[in-house]
């Protein structure tokens, strides 16, 4: 199903998502696809190596500065991950979750928030089972079809490329967070 867009004032999908926007305390982010590329680059040893956008770092940075809080719920794990996770201070760090629902059950019992106050970004069919019951889903442009067809808001940027940007944008955006703290970095 093609959506139209309008103006960002005027396109009926943004405003709905800026509406479901508003309700989140809890941004958690799958990985491949969503934080990466989705590529895999292995080195000859047991290494394993992950291309992160900084501008998706700077959006989670700005999350944090704005109060909501970020984590991580993947079935892959890797050391390249916890790193960047660290790094970025997120609050959950949830790796090896072959079964993510049970991964968002204890996050949301360890944080105390409803569905409806957490936003997912998934791009692939394991992603499903949390877009379909968060308050706010969210795809990166490049996700699967059927992944595309389940969320509330679809990035204009791929996977890796500064999609996780766009999802901060449109959160801080639906608090008026976003025009404050762009502000706040021209007067440093």
């Amino acid at each position: 199903m093609a959506r139209k867009r309008g103006t960002p004032q005027t396109d009926p999908y943004r405003m709905r998502a800026l509406a479901r926007a508003k309700e989140i305390k809890l941004l958690l982010l799958d990985v491949d696809g969503v934080l990466t590329d989705a590529t895999l680059l292995y080195s000859d040893g047991s290494g394993e190596s992950k291309s992160f956008h900084t501008k998706d770092g700077f959006g989670l940075r700005l999350l944090r500065e704005a109060g909501i809080s970020t984590g991580i719920i993947t079935a892959r794990k890797s050391e390249v991950v916890q790193r960047r996770a660290v790094e970025l201070k997120m609050d959950y760090i949830h790796q090896g979750a072959i079964d993510k629902n049970n991964a968002f059950r204890e996050i949301r019992k360890q944080s105390g928030l409803k569905p409806f106050e957490i936003a997912y970004m998934g791009d692939d069919w394991l992603d499903l089972v949390l877009l379909l019951q968060v308050g706010l889903a969210v795809a990166p442009a490049d996700a699967e079809p059927e992944v595309l067809e389940a969320v509330h808001f679809i990035t204009k940027r791929d996977g890796g490329h500064g999609a996780v940007r766009d999802c901060c944008n449109l959160l801080l955006e639906s608090r008026d967070s976003l025009s404050k703290l762009l502000q706040k970095y021209k007067t440093r």
